[in-house]
């Protein structure tokens, strides 16, 4: 299947929505609400999406959307776009620039195209499974073989301690460097070769579908805890180098 005219549409995609939600970021006075799930949202959120559902539209009328903000439309149909305009919003309505725009391409109801963009950062991510790019440059995950080498990341430590319990200290305690440089940008760090091992216990499908064709472009692995595939459930997340995740999930299940 040539991906050529939906890779293009994706950067025109992640272009727009990063014009739209650029001016929101670090403003003052920044409105914030709460959703039901005790979630923040903004204006720069749903703006987007609303942007990107209506580009979407024009291009590919036929195709489904699922959104974070919006719901979703046609989500059965052969092409669906998956979309989180901001993931990442507590960075976001912080000052924090670690976030940014996921948007994936689904085929018959599995990853083929994803793109992570941060446009403060002008950074833009694609992965197609086969390869990744950032900035149009192709990139790699690292090839660190010991947990005691590698770079820790996760989104939230209190969801993390919440999932793991007594034993997450112990697990942490085994990578040399571990941070919460979390959401989306996690994972672009672990492709793009500066992180070894990026997880999450609590991912929605949006969360996930983009990421699914960059980490496998990149050369790394992601599945949910249990080793099986994390898209299209809500599930858990690890994203590691090839030769960390068998540690990685035996280390998550002890």
């Amino acid at each position: 299947m040539d991906l050529t005219p939906y890779r293009n549409c994706l950067t025109e995609l992640a272009a727009a929505s990063g014009e739209f939600i650029r001016p929101f970021f670090g403003q003052a006075g920044l409105v914030v609400e709460t959703k039901a799930d005790q979630s923040p949202v903004t204006a720069a959120d749903r703006g987007a999406e609303e942007l990107i559902r209506s580009l979407l539209a024009n291009k590919f009328p036929a195709h489904g959307i699922i959104g974070e903000e919006l719901g979703s439309e046609r989500p059965d149909a052969e092409f669906v776009w998956v979309l989180d305009p901001i993931d990442g919003t507590k960075s976001f309505i912080t000052g924090v620039p670690l976030w940014g725009t996921l948007i994936a391409l689904l085929h018959e109801g599995q990853p083929v195209l994803g793109c992570i963009h941060q446009p403060i950062l002008g950074q833009l991510m694609i992965g197609d499974g086969t390869t990744t790019t950032l900035n149009d440059r192709p990139v790699h995950t690292r090839k660190t073989t010991q947990l005691a080498s590698a770079t820790l990341l996760t989104s939230d430590p209190f969801n993390f301690r919440n999932r793991m319990g007594p034993g997450t200290n112990d697990f942490l305690a085994q990578a040399k460097l571990v941070r919460t440089w979390g959401d989306c940008y996690g994972y672009l760090l672990v492709a793009a070769g500066h992180a070894d091992i990026m997880i999450d216990p609590i991912m929605n499908p949006w969360d996930i579908a983009a990421l699914v064709p960059i980490i496998r472009g990149a050369g790394g692995v992601i599945t949910d805890w249990s080793g099986g595939e994390p898209y299209p459930a809500d599930s858990t997340v690890a994203a590691t180098t090839p030769a960390l995740h068998a540690a990685v999930l035996a280390g998550l299940k002890a």
